[in-house]
């Protein structure tokens, strides 16, 4: 199948059968989470891959209540670095002149790209790393129809308890949104069966 009758199979699978996923398809999507695209390639952000069964339990009851926390094979939550740091970006630059093979003072100039970011303010940083958050957790659901892993994106959630539980203020870090893996429940999802609806072209894109 290509990847438009992956996206016309995907939906936002309501209820999930609690089958685990198999692991080589759980690492493609997390690859594919990798390998998304992020503004100057930072990636300030991680992604927790949960599947401890009393974790689960934990961000149900006290951060999301949506049955797929605990019927999911796995549960990925996006967290965005709140602050970006000099030193940050600093193990970024090294990163890039160790994979590349180049030194680090041939980066200065697209180091000093990052200083306006580094300047910003907490609530500036955090809109920026939330954005780069969506593009990959946008690549791992379409990664997870290529699979034909169901998946179920998050925004329901309270980002104050989801924190707490993980501890992701001492981490510099937030969370943003949350992706749940796993197998529809076709027996009591009441979407399994609908159509999906969306906008036709003519009202979606304008040509110029």
């Amino acid at each position: 199948m290509n990847i438009i009758e992956k996206l016309n199979w995907r939906y936002a699978t309501k209820r999930m059968n609690g089958t685990k996923v198999p692991q080589e398809k759980v690492e493609n999507i997390l690859e594919a989470i990798r390998l998304a695209p992020t503004s100057l390639g930072l990636q300030g952000f991680k992604v927790f891959v949960i599947e401890d069964e009393a974790l689960r339990e934990e961000i149900f009851k006290g951060a999301c209540q949506q049955p797929q926390i605990k019927e999911a094979s796995h549960v990925l939550v996006f967290a965005a670095n709140k602050k970006v740091s000099a030193g940050q970006v600093d193990e970024y630059m090294q990163l890039i002149a160790t994979t590349r093979g180049v030194s680090v003072d041939t980066l200065s100039g697209f180091r000093a790209a990052f200083d306006r970011i580094i300047s910003g303010t907490e609530e500036q940083n955090f809109n920026w790393t939330a954005r780069q958050a969506y593009i990959a957790f946008g690549v791992g659901l379409t990664a997870a129809a290529m699979e034909n892993v169901d998946a179920t994106p998050m925004e329901g959630f309270s980002a104050e308890a989801m924190d707490k539980i993980l501890g992701l203020n001492d981490q510099n870090l937030s969370a943003v949104t949350v992706l749940t893996l796993g197998y529809r429940d076709e027996a009591n999802d009441y979407l399994v069966n609908a159509a999906k609806v969306r906008k036709s072209k003519e009202n979606l894109f304008i040509l110029k």
